[in-house]
């Protein structure tokens, strides 16, 4: 079973990428900002942890922590953001390595990805097989960014100029998928990558989630 990371810029398209896969591969497909989320849920791992660091004020009515409300809580508080770093990107580590040899158990999977823009910053290059990055040139982000998210030039300027610079991507994973034309001419270049790691293509065998559900 091959464990593949896929990572990229905002807008490059990562989200098409990974249905298509879902659909004609026996994978599993798991997306790190949604695991985080989950395992901020009470009783998950991360939930106690957060709270005793930045204090109840950071619940909501219902007793769950309140993302904005935690959001607010570390702005521009560098260093108090890494501490929030430091409980949530290990117990994610450690969520996707026991999903992992759960499906290297069951036999059932061939494929296991993760998705995040900062993969390589988690240091997920020394536990993936090969990292891929979903390119696209900067005119196709930002039509894309404008078209299904209605973000205006100065919100895509902003984002994508604080995003990893293109160089360190190209430099850092080992398959690099552009994006930039025919959704046909993306879904070619994974199946071609694909091909020597996989029995068949039996249509929608995939599982695309947070957390596996």
């Amino acid at each position: 079973m091959r464990f593949i990371g896929i990572t990229g810029g905002v807008g490059a398209g990562k989200t098409e990428i990974l249905n298509y896969i879902a659909k004609h591969y026996k994978c599993e497909i798991y997306l790190a900002d949604r695991v985080a989320e989950e395992l901020q849920e009470p009783g998950s791992p991360c939930f106690a942890p957060l709270v005793a660091l930045l204090g109840e004020k950071i619940l909501g009515p219902d007793g769950r922590i309140d993302r904005k409300r935690m959001s607010a809580g570390i702005f521009m508080d560098t260093r108090l953001l890494e501490k929030v770093n430091a409980i949530v990107h290990p117990a994610v580590k450690v969520f996707l390595l026991d999903r992992l040899e759960k499906a290297r158990a069951l036999g059932e999977t061939e494929l296991f990805f993760v998705e995040a823009a900062l993969l390589i910053e988690g240091g997920y290059g020394a536990l993936v097989d090969e990292m891929w990055y979903v390119y696209a040139d900067e005119a196709a982000r930002i039509r894309r960014l404008k078209e299904g998210r209605g973000y205006s030039a100065e919100k895509t300027a902003r984002i994508m100029a604080s995003q990893l610079q293109e160089k360190i991507f190209w430099e850092n994973c080992d398959f690099v998928i552009d994006n930039s034309g025919s959704v046909e001419e993306s879904y070619r270049q994974v199946d071609e990558r694909l091909k020597e790691f996989v029995r068949t293509d039996e249509g929608a065998v995939g599982k695309k989630t947070g957390v596996g559900g």
